[in-house]
């Protein structure tokens, strides 16, 4: 379990700077470069996400189970994470209704996925990787939200054709996970 809190830590610390330091942030960039802060970010992030995927799946060995999730949970869970998949589309494809009235629609996916997971695992592991990322992301979108605030930024009205595109790419994107990938990389088969 150490190996997969610490992998959050660094992932998510990482992952956390312009929420609880945006100043340093700054600073940082403006001392290192962009490239420079950039290269170091996602060295660290890697390591994390790497950190994270082994002591998960070390977690899984031997899990400690909080409570058993009923059957049903994983069907809402896949529903949830369609819907995360078009948020997170959203966030990409420019000028959309969805991230035109969410503004942040990647951290409202993260919560959205992690909560679908949360409901549907009932793991000490799963508890913290999921809850961790719905913390996160719930942070994460308040902070954002403040900064656009005080920035005083408005979104540009999205279009029906981007919008379209969003909805197909997160369907998509969707489909080929939860039907192709997510046994064969997280070893739980979803669909197919």
């Amino acid at each position: 379990m150490l190996v997969l809190i610490v992998g959050l830590i660094v992932f998510l610390g990482v992952h956390s700077t312009r929420i609880v330091a945006q100043e340093w942030r700054s600073t940082r960039i403006a001392g290192l470069g962009e490239i420079r802060w950039k290269g170091l970010y996602s060295v660290a992030a890697l390591i994390g996400f790497g950190l994270i995927i082994w002591g998960y799946s070390l977690a899984r060995q031997d899990p400690t189970v909080l409570w058993n999730a009923p059957v049903w949970s994983r069907h809402l869970a896949a529903l949830l994470v369609l819907v995360a998949f078009v948020l997170l589309a959203a966030a990409y494809v420019p000028r959309n209704h969805i991230k035109s009235a969410l503004g942040h629609p990647m951290f409202i996916g993260v919560k959205v996925w992690a909560l679908g997971h949360l409901l549907s695992n009932g793991t000490l592991a799963d508890l913290l990787l999921f809850g961790s990322f719905l913390i996160w992301a719930a942070l994460g979108f308040r902070s954002a939200r403040a900064r656009d605030r005080k920035a005083q930024v408005n979104y540009p009205a999205g279009s029906a054709g981007a919008t379209v595109a969003t909805l197909v790419a997160g369907v998509a994107g969707w489909a080929i996970f939860a039907y192709l990938l997510h046994g064969p990389l997280i070893g739980v088969a979803l669909l197919g």
